[in-house]
């Protein structure tokens, strides 16, 4: 039965200081909800406006026990603005990176205001495809892009039906086109003597690029190049990331920081290690390569590469072998078939290594912190002609056909 009630509070007598029991000024009305469970809520001052907002709530508690409404109707009446700002909230309380919130949420923005969506109630999965090929179709997006959108309001539409606040995701049947078909950045991997040559002209420079000096970016691709971690991971790195002393020493990305939200602690190669003790000591606890220079990474190291490129065609001036270096891939930051050497293929370098160098394939999945061998084996391991031949190689000899014949007993 529902009834009105002012609840006892207990104030301090502003003249006498002494606590005194009274009633709250504002109506409460005690109820059954649509679950049979008892509620109290505030009201209003007044009586008789009180009784109005009880009878109401009393009203939809028993329209909704009945299946007449539906608990989430509120929710979709909502401005979808309000939503989305929840939704953020959800996901600062994860610790999610910043970066990863900020672009989470400017996707969806985008996608509901392209579809024109006032409440979640418009979600429609045809407005959503329709807009993301229209983007294509512009070249505004490649399937890449496209894929990562419709993940983007997929996610806010699943976060929406745990939250009660849609009864089913209208979306979740929609899948993610093949990016294979649409590669817009194809990478290559530096070989071994072109990251040599790399890490020696940042050592050589004096100049300042992203307000790092050419010891310090060097010591950013070695890194970068020996452990497989992301321009962002690194940008995270202080001195307390690392456990040099440790058996076997360790390096750890902070989980609101790796790109799988969990704590990544990886082993460090020897020579790595040796290299990294003073560098590391001397700065006392501050982040190695501070600010948000992982945005323009790519421009950093092309413009070392253009260093270290020139370096090797001087090195024959003059001579014949300098026009066939001028024609040459070797150390170019995009080659003649368009793959591009940018900061993250220290990564793919990184991997690809390790396959080389016949790393048993799950642990090289391990390594690269991967959800899916296919990710390490497909994307990320890139062999060249050379490797090719050299499993040939290794393939067993086998014995001429006159030889097999005789020792089958065929021959003769």
């Amino acid at each position: 039965m529902a009834s009105l009630y002012r609840k006892p509070v207990i104030l301090r007598d502003p003249k006498t200081g002494q606590k005194i029991k009274t009633k709250s000024k504002k109506w409460w009305g005690r109820f059954r909800d649509a679950t049979g469970g008892e509620k109290r809520v505030p009201l209003a001052i007044d009586r008789t406006a009180a009784q109005a907002m009880l009878a109401e709530l009393v009203r939809r508690s028993e329209r909704e026990r009945v299946g007449i409404i539906e608990p989430t109707d509120e929710h979709r009446k909502r401005p979808i603005a309000k939503h989305l700002a929840d939704y953020k909230r959800y996901l600062e309380s994860k610790q999610s990176a910043p970066r990863y919130v900020a672009l989470a949420v400017g996707r969806v923005k985008s996608l509901i205001a392209g579809c024109r969506f006032r409440s979640i109630a418009d979600f429609s999965p045809s407005k959503v495809t329709n807009w993301l090929r229209d983007q294509r179709d512009a070249g505004r997006f490649g399937i890449a892009t496209s894929n990562d959108y419709l993940v983007a309001i997929k996610a806010f539409a699943n976060w929406l039906v745990r939250d009660g606040r849609l009864l089913k995701n209208r979306l979740a049947h929609l899948q993610r086109l093949n990016a294979e078909t649409d590669v817009r950045r194809e990478r290559r991997v530096l070989c071994p003597d072109e990251l040599e040559r790399l890490i020696r002209a940042a050592e050589s420079s004096e100049r300042l690029i992203a307000r790092f000096s050419g010891g310090e970016r060097a010591m950013l691709y070695r890194v970068a190049a020996f452990t497989g971690l992301r321009a962002q991971e690194l940008a995270s790195l202080t001195a307390h990331s690392f456990e040099l002393g440790g058996d076997p020493p360790t390096v750890s990305v902070e989980a609101c920081y790796s790109k799988h939200r969990r704590l990544d602690v990886l082993p460090l190669e020897e020579d790595l290690v040796r290299r990294l003790r003073g560098y590391v000591a001397a700065r006392n606890g501050d982040r190695l390569w501070p600010g948000r220079w992982f945005r323009k990474a790519a421009g950093m190291m092309r413009k070392d590469l253009a260093a270290a490129r020139k370096a090797w065609i001087e090195e024959a001036l003059g001579g014949k072998q300098s026009d066939e270096r001028e024609k040459s891939d070797y150390l170019r930051p995009v080659d003649t078939e368009n793959r591009v050497a940018d900061f993250h293929s220290l990564r793919h370098g990184f991997i690809t290594y390790l396959v080389t160098a016949n790393v048993p394939p799950k642990i090289a999945q391990t390594l690269a912190r991967h959800s899916t061998i296919t990710l390490t084996m497909d994307r990320y391991t890139h062999l060249g002609v050379i490797d090719l031949v050299d499993a040939l190689k290794r393939l067993p000899v086998i014995s001429t056909g006159s030889q097999i014949s005789r020792a089958t007993g065929t021959d003769g």
